[in-house]
């Protein structure tokens, strides 16, 4: 049984189930507001939480225009910064899991959205990247990001914002979903536990 930290306890709930419902369907609008052609957009969503949130906004897109984007998925494992072993020193952090890549469609001549959860330091985007450089050249690359939290490190901007949450530095932004934790809510978590990108 499943038990939660007292860390966890002193978390603030930033957004319930239908506050992240109307979230998502509020992005799903701007998306479609601001595609040139919507049959040239895809969403690929980044591993984890990213691609159930492309997913859940390829079918908000489709209700509401008609028009289904394509889908894909894209694992960063083989482009991230921090995981390099250098001589015979120790990562800085854990080997992430490789989940795989899937575009099963021409990168060519499409507008890319790329979905995360959390935006932090832009370095988990600029994996994602090259990781989708790898397939091919899209016309655009975009980003959207459930969370934006501040303290980049990278020169990296987001095109669709959720929802734009100040942080301290030390705090954890944690997205939670149906499809991989088994309930929708965003929390803010005091400082403590390490957070990546």
């Amino acid at each position: 049984m499943h038990t939660d930290s007292p860390a966890r306890d002193a978390a603030r709930e930033i957004l319930d189930a239908d506050g992240l419902a109307r979230t998502l369907a509020r992005l799903a609008h701007e998306l479609i507001e601001r595609a040139d052609d919507l049959s040239e957009l895809a969403l690929v969503g980044i591993h984890t939480r990213g691609v159930p949130l492309a997913r859940r906004l390829q079918y908000l897109v489709a209700e509401r225009s008609g028009v289904e984007p394509a889908l894909g998925a894209v694992d960063i494992s083989f482009h991230r910064d921090d995981v390099m072993v250098r001589g015979r020193a120790e990562p800085r952090h854990t080997h992430p899991v490789v989940r795989g890549t899937e575009l099963d469609f021409a990168l060519e001549g499409r507008t890319c959205v790329l979905v995360d959860d959390v935006l932090f330091t832009g370095r988990t985007i600029r994996a994602a990247i090259d990781a989708l450089l790898d397939f091919g050249r899209p016309d655009r690359v975009q980003l959207a990001v459930l969370v934006d939290r501040g303290h980049r490190e990278l020169p990296i901007r987001p095109d669709y914002v959720g929802k734009n949450l100040p942080t301290a530095l030390g705090e954890r932004v944690r997205v939670e979903l149906v499809e991989v934790d088994g309930r929708d809510r965003v929390l803010l978590e005091p400082a403590g536990e390490e957070e990546g990108a």
